[in-house]
């Protein structure tokens, strides 16, 4: 794991952050030939599930301020990956819709995105990688 002293390391924040640390790790590389960072395939993943949203709600519910989810939208617009629509009824609105292309690359993502999370499971049995799921649900939606 690291030099880090043996207390440290078994408290849960540590143990999380580096679990999420190492997916990175693994993750980003497979990333890379599609041409995004796992930050960006979040936002194909965000706004290419279900109805259009808005900007501002994708701010919303990733917990990003505003000006910084325009600079990440800025980033897969210039990519090529999403344009923004006028919202009908909200001239003021933008709703952010992906392209073809964002649409083929949400969905590769989705595939690599599932062989760094069995990467990062593989020392696990099965039913130990569902039972860490289950109760990592548990706790997120405990909010």
């Amino acid at each position: 794991m690291s030099s880090a002293p043996l207390a440290v390391t078994q408290r849960l924040g540590y143990l999380l952050k580096h679990a999420q640390l190492r997916l990175a790790e693994l993750a980003e590389p497979l990333y890379a030939p599609l041409g995004v960072t796992g930050r960006q395939l979040a936002l194909l993943m965000l706004f290419g599930d279900g109805p259009a949203r808005s900007q501002q709600d994708g701010a919303a519910r990733l917990g990003v301020d505003r000006t910084t989810m325009v600079a990440l939208v800025d980033e897969l617009e210039a990519k090529g990956l999403v344009r923004r629509e006028v919202a009908p009824g909200d001239r003021r609105k933008r709703l952010v819709l992906l392209t073809p292309e964002g649409e083929r690359v949400r969905e590769a993502g989705a595939e690599v995105t599932r062989q760094a999370e069995a990467l990062l499971l593989e020392p696990l049995s099965a039913d130990d990688a569902e039972r860490l799921r289950a109760a990592l649900h548990q706790v997120v939606r405990a909010e």
